[in-house]
């Protein structure tokens, strides 16, 4: 049972890596296109784009096929496409592979979640799934700076590692994971869109993923710019802003780890509230500083309280209706990606229009403070959060 557990750890950190990377890279791929500071973030929300649009339909078309050969596609597609990057000759067709990139990453990570607990057992599952979040978590830790650094060797390099070791990964995912065909009758396949109708139909879902949306769009416009930021602001080369990013991983995993904690001592909505509330701040004060290491220590607080925050947020919309968890995953997944490509397209226009990473700032504020508003007054968190399930119990 181990070799899965390290193998799902394996994929989400590749996944993870892969979707971060661009971030640091941003100022050497402007320079290496020759393309604005407006347009150049759509290099990440290509691959944002790509994962979002194909999230939704991934996760429950992929609930009537074997979710092993789903997986062993979707790595194949993600390591053919990722590989291709660092031959990207253009603009456009960096931001063509980081698409095809992203669409097989859609493919991947549900399977990812679903065939946990089809393949661990029942006292196994909840730690498994730690694990492979905690890949995630590790891939802004270690993944992003490793890929930046071996970024001063050439920008290409990173994406060809990825592209290497995804297939390798692909290779050992063959040998290992058994066949997990599905339990539904055929009959039932085509209907499988439906379970989205529940959520449509639940004020409480609409709240929730509304909120959640805004709290993507908000860190993700933050995050998008970063990079450029550092390099403009302190002349940092990429190296350095690989150095940097460590850090931010770091809090990221930080954070996912100590999440239940918090949980425990407030409980779910103070935890939220107190956390939100924080990054309302730092985020409205971070543009101002002018002090690198201080520049470090507030992002790393403020990636260490995400990392608190997401796994709660997460939790309380998986629980809005227990019998279609993978459409909710699923749905998420879309949600947080489409926020991401927003917020990248967005950032571009606020860096280069109305005043550089301040303007970021403010507007990562606000998506924060609105987030935090339909959370609460929209019942997700607390009390009524509990009685969420049955409601859309009902509804379907």
């Amino acid at each position: 049972m181990r070799k899965y557990t390290a193998l799902f750890f394996l994929i989400m950190f590749m996944i993870g890596t892969d979707t971060f990377l661009i971030s640091p890279l941003l100022p050497t791929l402007q320079t290496q296109f020759s393309v604005s500071t407006g347009i150049a973030g759509w290099m990440l929300g290509a691959y944002t784009l790509g994962s979002a649009i194909f999230a939704l339909i991934a996760g429950p078309l992929s609930d009537g096929w074997n979710r092993r050969t789903v997986m062993l596609s979707g790595l194949l597609g993600f390591s053919v496409s990722t590989f291709l990057c660092g031959f990207a000759d253009s603009f456009w067709t960096m931001c063509l592979f980081c698409f095809l990139a992203g669409v097989s990453a859609a493919f991947t990570a549900p399977q990812v979640w679903a065939s946990i607990p089809a393949i661990m057992p029942a006292s196994r599952v909840s730690k498994t799934m730690g694990i492979a979040f905690a890949g995630l978590a590790a891939s802004q830790a270690l993944g992003v700076p490793i890929g930046s650094w071996l970024a001063a060797a050439h920008w290409s390099v990173p994406f060809w590692t990825i592209g290497i070791a995804s297939l390798l990964l692909a290779a050992v995912a063959f040998y290992s994971l058994p066949d997990l065909k599905p339990s539904v009758l055929n009959g039932e396949r085509t209907a499988i869109l439906r379970r989205y109708v529940p959520l449509m139909t639940s004020g409480k879902a609409r709240s929730g993923f509304l909120a959640y949306l805004l709290l993507h769009l908000g860190s993700g416009t933050a995050f998008a710019f970063v990079g450029k930021w550092m390099a403009d602001r302190f002349e940092l080369p990429i190296g350095q802003i690989g150095t940097v990013m460590m850090f931010l991983g770091f809090g990221s995993l930080l954070g996912s780890m100590i999440s239940s904690y918090a949980t425990r001592k407030l409980g779910h909505a103070k935890a939220v509230v107190a956390g939100m509330s924080m990054l309302i701040v730092l985020y409205t004060a971070m543009p101002h500083l002018t002090n690198l290491p201080l520049v470090t220590i507030v992002y790393l607080i403020i990636f260490t309280t995400l990392g608190i925050i997401f796994p709660i947020v997460m939790g309380a919309l998986t629980s809005l209706n227990a019998s279609i968890r993978g459409t909710i995953s699923s749905l998420a997944n879309s949600t947080m990606n489409g926020a991401n490509t927003l917020g990248a397209w967005l950032a571009g226009l606020l860096y280069v229009q109305l005043g550089g990473y301040s303007s970021i700032g403010i507007f990562s504020t606000v998506c924060l403070a609105l987030s935090l508003g339909t959370f609460l007054f929209g019942g997700v968190l607390g009390r009524k959060a509990d009685r969420t399930g049955q409601e859309s119990a009902t509804a379907s």
